[in-house]
């Protein structure tokens, strides 16, 4: 029994020696916590030595001039050259290769570039967007300060979204190399997203639709009392649509017409449009108007062929087919009618889809962007996309149904044969629509060809290669045969 007892005691007395040995043995943390008694000061560490690493040193880059976008004077064409535009302007304007004025820009710049009023009768396509747009650059470079957060410098109302949008990122192209901000607000998205970018940092330019411009002035989110230049652009189409009331507000809001520039644009100039302008311009204001031939580009092939309502789909999807048509905007007068020509040209195999005003905007945006890259061969549309939208290539128009209103005949075809392109429009007149054609003349201003399809147009539709989608079955709910449910809760 004692025996044992040795044993045990040796056995722990090996434990704490074993204990003790591994305590002292673990290295000290580098920085101990110090104690009242004593501080650890460690010892001074040696710097180390720098390397010197022969680098090449970077090349400088070439500083732009004019002498890098040289274009000869043409007689009866109007350069950018000629006029005082600043350094960075022209640095742009060089790199979207605009040599030449249109007509629009050369009567314009010449009056807006010194700070006066201007009223201008330009149909979309004329190039009147890049005119103004240059006009506020000018202004704000020259006379630059820095402006408050939500008190923008300039002011471009415009009716529709699509139409913000472009004129937006026509108005980055042209700015890119300055340092002023645009900022676009309207409706159907992005409410909270603009709210942010409003209270962020300070903006210079603001391209508004009415409506959601309003709301964020009541919001006090935008003070447009220091306004410098107004721009109000498609005024026959705000008053068409019943925008005028919203824009008397807004206007009543900027400093007084005497005190700011105001740039006025209309496709058609009536006597209710130049009430407005007068209205909101000074007395000195110059009146532009541009001649209807020079609204409808001369490199615009326009044919129009006599059908019927019941042949017109042939006639069309055998001309895309064809042809082998890659980028085509197909215009109609209703919502409902797009709706059913998608359908149709889905099931003979087009890439097709829909912009009308019922749709939501963040849609919209998506399938404009699918057309533009190629996803969408066609792009079936009511007048909504007539005005702002700018697609490159897109080599066909076809204007199924024509409209009622001749001056939209001329907003249509000018989404082709932008920038010098070439471009074709088609019209397809029937029993009811024929009855347009003299109008849309008389505005044009020269007769469009008229001719009847051919038989190639004429042959017969193929086999569809989809069928209708079929609508999905509901099973109707039968009749509830057991007892009904006593309400626990109902008082006895």
């Amino acid at each position: 029994m004692v025996n044992i007892l040795r044993h045990k005691r040796k056995v722990r007395l090996k434990q704490f020696l074993l204990f003790l040995k591994t305590l002292f043995s673990k290295k000290h943390p580098a920085n101990p916590s110090p104690t009242p008694s004593t501080t650890f000061v460690p010892p001074p560490s040696r710097p180390k030595p720098k390397i010197q690493k022969n680098r090449r040193p970077k090349p400088k880059k070439k500083k732009w001039s004019l002498h890098d976008f040289a274009v000869e004077p043409k007689e009866g064409e109007t350069r950018f050259h000629d006029f005082d535009l600043p350094m960075s302007v022209m640095h742009a304007i060089a790199d979207l290769k605009f040599n030449y004025c249109t007509p629009v820009q050369a009567k314009l710049l010449s009056h807006t570039l010194e700070g006066k009023d201007a009223t201008a009768k330009a149909q979309t396509g004329t190039g009147k967007t890049a005119s103004f747009i240059i006009t506020i650059l000018t202004a704000f470079i020259k006379k630059s300060f820095k402006n408050r957060k939500g008190a923008p410098r300039a002011l471009i109302l415009a009716p529709t979204r699509e139409l913000v949008y472009q004129i937006e990122k026509d108005f980055k192209d042209l700015a890119k190399y300055t340092h002023l901000r645009i900022l676009s607000i309207f409706g159907g998205t992005g409410y909270k997203q603009q709210q942010i970018m409003l209270r962020e940092r300070p903006v210079d330019i603001i391209v508004a639709t009415p409506g959601r411009l309003i709301d964020f002035m009541n919001k006090k989110l935008i003070d447009p009392s220091k306004v410098e230049i107004v721009v109000i652009d498609e005024a026959d189409r705000m008053l068409d649509m019943g925008f005028i009331p919203d824009v008397r507000k807004i206007i009543l809001k900027t400093p007084h017409k005497n005190n700011r520039q105001t740039l006025f644009f209309s496709a058609t100039l009536t006597d209710d449009v130049l009430r407005l302008a007068k209205s909101w311009t000074t007395q000195n204001t110059v009146q532009i108007e541009i001649a209807p031939e020079h609204a409808a580009a001369d490199s615009i092939q326009q044919i129009i062929y006599i059908s019927t309502e019941k042949d017109k789909f042939k006639h069309v999807y055998n001309l895309i087919n064809n042809e082998q048509l890659k980028r085509v905007l197909l215009f109609v007068n209703r919502k409902d009618t797009a709706r059913i020509l998608s359908t149709k040209f889905e099931r003979y195999g087009q890439k097709c889809s829909v912009l009308s005003g019922d749709i939501a905007q963040d849609k919209r945006f998506k399938v404009l962007n699918n057309f533009k890259a190629g996803k969408i061969n066609l792009l079936v549309a009511t007048d909504v996309a007539a005005r702002g939208l700018h697609v490159k290539d897109i080599s066909h128009v076809i204007n199924y149904d024509l409209p009622y209103e001749p001056e939209h005949y001329i907003h249509r075809i000018g989404r082709t044969g932008r920038a010098g392109a070439t471009g074709t429009s088609i019209s397809f007149a029937d029993e009811m629509s024929s009855f347009f054609i003299p109008k849309i003349e008389e505005v044009l201003g020269h007769k469009i060809e008229c001719e009847y399809p051919s038989e190639a147009l004429d042959k017969p539709l193929p086999q569809p290669k989809k069928k209708y989608p079929s609508k999905v079955k509901v099973k109707k709910r039968e009749p509830f045969k057991g007892k009904r449910r006593q309400n626990r809760y109902r008082q006895k």
